[in-house]
């Protein structure tokens, strides 16, 4: 079985029993968070499109929350001496997938 599911504004792919890296959510590590938006599902070959959502969940558990690598933005304007180094690091949350089902 296979969903579309949005979350914090993006769409993913996902599968039961898979990890997903997402945005930052508000949740302690082992709760159970239910998603309601998804856009498609995939069983046994038959395809449902939502419009836009369809009538189905998915249930997942956080895993952990982190933070990405650091990603450096330069910037400089040339025979000025002007130089800016800023960083950036991106927190994130593991999701564990445990079931897709279809209401």
């Amino acid at each position: 079985m296979l969903a579309v599911v949005e979350i914090a504004g993006f769409q993913y792919e996902v599968e039961p029993n898979t990890v997903l890296k997402t945005q930052l959510l508000p949740k302690a590590p082992g709760e159970v968070v239910e998603f309601d938006k998804v856009l498609l599902v995939e069983k046994d070959g038959e395809v449902q499109f939502g419009n836009p959502y369809v009538n189905a969940k998915v249930v997942a558990s956080v895993v952990a929350h982190g933070k990405d690598r650091k990603v450096i933005v330069f910037k400089k304007k040339r025979r000025k001496n002007y130089r800016r180094f800023k960083g950036h690091r991106q927190n994130y949350t593991l999701l564990e997938i445990k079931e897709i089902s279809l209401s």
